[in-house]
């Protein structure tokens, strides 16, 4: 063959692309189950954060082991707040809800994605939940850990795509940005059920808290994305409420 030819060019090209494809393909099987678990590690670190456990300087199985000894159990809830499934919290087959995106759809009314939220309480009663919006320049995602009376904020912990770094990529880097939920309450059934507010929350307003100077757009984004999950939330939350009321009459 001619290997100045267009045909030897031509041959010689399909060949190269199809054995890197093959390369790459292979690759990603082979990489695939690390790469899951380290999204799941993440994923448990974040809600782990959010419940103020330290995990700095875990490592994946260390964060998952973690995980196992604080979780007490796990399911999804419907838009009525009624028990979907269960979750396995059992430390050979921990079990998360964590395609956060396409519950966003669904919380939307978008076609072809049904609501199956995700709860996760501890074994302290803290209940651990999540939210995803979009942000400036990509999503925004985090979770809000909730005290056993269903309305006080214990902690909470937020990760975002591609927001601005010093602005805000604030929304998790700045520690003090996520401490200013501590002890904040959700003012169930009302707008908002919490607030993130430009120019600082008005003292004694128990549902709001400074948004990030600079950052009002990601800002907005996340406030929308809380309050988005929430309000989806609350029939759950409710029948939380209303059973710990009957309990003290």
């Amino acid at each position: 063959m001619n290997t100045n030819g267009n045909i030897y060019t031509i041959v010689y090209t399909t060949v190269i692309v199809v054995i890197v494809a093959g390369i790459l393909a292979a690759a990603a099987t082979f990489l695939k189950p690390s790469q899951q678990a380290n999204i799941k590690a993440e994923t448990i670190s974040q809600m782990l954060q959010a419940a103020q456990f330290e995990t700095a300087g875990m490592n994946n199985v260390q964060k998952l082991d973690k995980y196992a000894a604080e979780i007490d159990r796990a399911f999804t809830v419907d838009a009525q707040g009624a028990k979907v499934k269960d979750l396995d919290v059992s430390r050979g087959n921990i079990e998360l809800e964590d395609g956060l995106k396409a519950q966003n759809y669904a919380l939307a009314g978008k076609g072809g994605y049904t609501v199956g939220l995700p709860v996760y309480i501890l074994k302290d009663g803290v209940t651990v939940i999540p939210c995803y919006g979009a942000g400036l320049w990509g999503p925004v995602w985090g979770y809000l850990a909730i005290e056993p009376d269903g309305c006080t904020i214990k902690g909470a912990y937020f990760d975002h795509e591609s927001e601005t770094a010093g602005l805000g990529a604030r929304i998790k880097d700045d520690p003090a940005f996520r401490s200013q939920f501590v002890g904040k309450k959700i003012a169930w059934g009302q707008e908002p059920r919490f607030d993130i507010i430009k120019g600082g929350a008005p003292a004694g307003q128990q549902n709001a808290i400074d948004a990030i100077t600079g950052a009002t757009m990601t800002s907005n984004g996340l406030n929308g994305a809380i309050n988005n999950w929430l309000k989806a939330y609350e029939p759950y939350f409710n029948g939380i409420i209303a059973a710990k009321a009957a309990e003290e009459e």
